[in-house]
């Protein structure tokens, strides 16, 4: 009898299908995502652009995100994120297939600033219900849920490939997994947790309305997710591009950069959680960072598709367990509002993947792509000084 059951079992029970829920979601996020990632070469033939062009383009996106920070801190304290979380999958999944639909450079900067705000929407929105599992279930699941993103990633850069091979087109493409993404996703989120108390909103002290604020710890794990997530996108939208023009491989290597790296990160973030635990964070991550600055280093100064599917493979293993933790540490900060933290940092972090690809792309206009692509090893690199240092993440 449910009368019968201990409150923290039920919390428990909760907890559990509400991860389901939040799996189902991570997953079909980084599906839609990188699904497009091995059409950008022929995005950009279509339209006729240069780097500096695509390059352009692709700041809608970033552009999006930033509204993201600002919608998000306003709509999740009155919506909550399980409400956040089904408005902006109906968004993401409605609005990628425009992406494919477009013939300038301005429409596709268009369709992927409101691409990016829902995607954006949705990432702050998930990670929020992440850590509401988390404290309901009393146990550490971020990276587990970051691989969830990264298999759905993974899968994604490989319907991509395929897409591209068959002559399938972006728009039919995003239709055809976003369709089913969309009815799974929205049917296992009524199963999310309910983290939103009106009544003790409008009842809050002045001490509660304090840990609203922005700390500047927020601000240093923001900083983090940014550089990382950063790195993300532009291996995300730049690798397809390195192989194919830079280094002259096939078509079918073009979309193996992406997805070996995303492979990468799906493998480490299934070990995440053992490897957090075992070693401390202050040490573990600037030892993966660092190995990894140093081999996509070798790999650019080496200069053969080979070399370079290696290093974003290296990459993806050495940044995969980063996101997770930070995520994690902001949401069990002290004095601040958990829901609050994780906006804060996620959005920052969610800017930052769609600041590399406008970032590599107008360097390489001024210079060359694999000078530009130079930045990524660069930004590793003061990710692993980064983590060294860090009081969160050493307390952690």
């Amino acid at each position: 009898m449910p009368g019968n059951i201990a409150p923290s079992t039920l919390t428990e029970l909760a907890g559990r299908r509400a991860q389901a829920g939040v799996v189902a979601v991570f997953f079909a996020h980084g599906l839609l995502f990188a699904s497009w990632t091995a059409h950008i070469p022929f995005v950009k033939a279509h339209i006729g652009m240069d780097d500096g062009m695509l390059g352009v383009a692709l700041l809608g996106i970033p552009a999006g995100s930033l509204l993201t920070v600002a919608v998000s801190s306003a709509v999740i304290p009155r919506l909550g994120s399980r409400r956040l979380v089904q408005l902006a999958l109906v968004g993401s999944c409605l609005a990628g297939p425009f992406v494919g639909l477009t013939g300038s450079v301005l429409a596709l900067f268009g369709a992927l600033l409101v691409w990016g705000l829902f995607q954006g929407l949705l990432d702050i929105a998930m990670t929020t219900q992440a850590v509401a599992v988390e404290k309901a279930r009393d146990r550490p699941i971020m990276n587990g849920m970051q691989a969830s993103w990264s298999i759905g990633a993974f899968v994604g850069a490989a319907t991509g490939t395929a897409g591209v091979a068959l002559g399938t087109s972006l728009t039919l493409q995003l239709i055809i997994i976003g369709a089913p993404a969309l009815v799974v996703g929205l049917w296992l989120s009524t199963r999310m947790l309910t983290d939103v108390d009106p009544a003790a909103e409008s009842t809050a002290d002045a001490a509660q309305k304090v840990r609203h604020r922005v700390s500047s710890v927020m601000l240093v794990l923001g900083g983090i997710a940014f550089a990382t997530l950063l790195l993300e996108g532009a291996v995300a939208d730049w690798s397809s591009v390195y192989l194919r023009e830079s280094l002259d491989g096939g078509p079918a290597a073009a979309g193996l950069g992406y997805t070996s790296f995303a492979l990468a990160m799906v493998i480490v973030r299934l070990f995440g959680n053992r490897l957090t635990a075992r070693f401390p964070v202050h040490v573990l991550l600037p030892i993966l960072t660092g190995v990894a600055a140093v081999v996509f280093a070798s790999a650019l100064l080496i200069g053969t598709v080979p070399a370079a599917l290696i290093g974003f493979l290296v990459l993806g293993l050495g940044c995969g367990t980063v996101v997770p933790t930070v995520f994690s540490a902001a949401g069990r900060l002290q004095g601040t509002h958990p829901g609050f933290a994780v906006t804060v940092v996620s959005g920052i972090g969610w800017v930052g993947i769609f600041c590399g690809p406008p970032l590599i792309g107008l360097l390489s206009h001024a210079t060359s792509l694999p000078a530009a692509l130079w930045l990524i090893p660069v930004l590793t690199a003061l990710i692993a000084v980064g983590c060294r240092y860090v009081t969160a993440l050493r307390r952690d």
